[in-house]
């Protein structure tokens, strides 16, 4: 990351920020009393949030096309506008019916204002050079939840849920918009690059398939160990103590590996980081394994050593490897396997856990390997 990208990376580093927290993140601390006030089960919440996820899963390619014809300022400002509609009408919601309608509307919001789009929006800036800047905002953004979990909670203490979500819709509309607004440029294309803008011949072929492999199996993971890494670890031998402690572990390694992957890595291809990236978790597993639970903190390091460099591979390794152009589009294309999985993900451990127990780091680490071993057959640039 050069100088001359640092106002965009800081302006876009916060944005990303202010949205993670107030979407991904908010059903962590709120799903509970949410549930008590309506009267209903969580499930009811952490439902509307998978599909939401899966929403946005299926908006990626569009809104990718949309940045790659006018670049990420107008869409990245109306996510913050969604975001914060959809925020509204959750702080509102006096019934199941709306709550639902708010998680979908906090659904295109993430569809359009989370890293893909962020990403995107980079790549048409700034092109091939976009490496950098990527992890830059990724860095900022790896936060998201250490900044968000404690104001979340702060508000619910303090204010209630429903003025917690109306303040994290008013932080969209007072810090989110004008920073997309003022900081991101606008994007000029001439006619025939926006006629094929439009219509984007990016076939679905053995590298494309590949990638969007690699990132559905590691984002598996990802949605996994977010929704029941304490649960794992305690039935591997850890105390309660211990388990959350290794958990607060997991965003400190993200950023200390994004801190690697900028300073060291960033001379190699992206293809080195995400191979390293997805034996980090396995390598995890096999150290507990080996053990036991007092090792928690140790598994905790090094899968969130992995995830943060897996979540930059996502932005560079299409880049690196297709170049610049359609390169919303295919971030969409890519991305929206890897963002259904992560919606399906919870569930479908949480039902094998009950089954399998700590042995369920055997199917975690069988998946990052087999994003590895596709990892293994792709060949980028030099």
């Amino acid at each position: 990351m050069n100088r001359r990208q640092l106002p965009i990376v800081l302006a876009l580093g916060t944005t990303q920020t202010l949205a993670w927290a107030s979407s991904y993140y908010l059903p962590a601390i709120l799903a509970d009393p949410i549930a008590r006030d309506l009267d209903i089960s969580p499930n009811w919440i952490f439902g509307a949030f998978s599909a939401s996820l899966v929403l946005s899963a299926v908006l990626g390619p569009a809104v990718g096309r949309q940045i790659d014809l006018v670049g990420g300022r107008p869409v990245l400002a109306l996510s913050n506008l969604t975001l914060a509609a959809g925020l509204a009408l959750l702080g509102l919601t006096p019934s199941v019916p709306m709550l639902i309608a708010a998680w979908l509307l906090l659904g295109v919001g993430m569809g359009c204002g989370l890293y893909d789009a962020a990403f995107a929006a980079l790549g048409r800036i700034y092109g091939d050079a976009a490496r950098g800047a990527i992890t830059g905002i990724t860095l900022m953004a790896g936060f998201a939840s250490t900044v968000g979990w404690p104001l979340t909670a702060l508000g619910l203490e303090k204010i209630g849920w429903r003025d917690t979500c109306l303040a994290w819709a008013a932080a969209h509309m007072l810090l989110g918009l004008p920073l997309n607004l003022v900081f991101l440029p606008a994007v000029a294309r001439t006619k025939a690059e926006m006629t094929a803008a439009s219509k984007p011949h990016v076939p679905l072929d053995r590298t494309t398939l590949l990638l969007a492999f690699v990132f559905a199996a590691a984002w598996s993971v990802t949605g996994a160990m977010a929704a029941h890494l304490p649960r794992i670890l305690e039935a591997a031998g850890a105390s309660a103590l211990q388990a959350v402690a290794a958990g607060a572990l997991i965003g400190p390694a993200q950023v200390g590996a994004r801190i690697v992957e900028a300073s060291l890595l960033s001379r190699y291809h992206p293809l080195l980081s995400a191979r390293l990236a997805c034996i980090a978790h396995p390598i995890g597993a096999l150290i507990v394994a080996l053990a036991g639970g007092g090792a928690a903190s140790v598994f905790a390091i090094f899968h969130g050593a992995g995830n943060g460099i897996l979540t930059i591979a996502r932005g560079t390794l299409p880049l690196a490897i297709f170049g610049p152009e359609n390169y919303g589009y295919r971030l969409g294309l890519v991305g929206a396997p890897a963002r259904l999985a992560q919606a399906a993900a919870p569930l479908a451990f949480g039902l094998l856990i009950d089954v399998m127990g700590a042995k369920i780091l055997i199917v975690s680490s069988a998946l990052s390997l087999l994003a590895l071993a596709a990892l293994l057959l792709l060949r980028g640039k030099p």
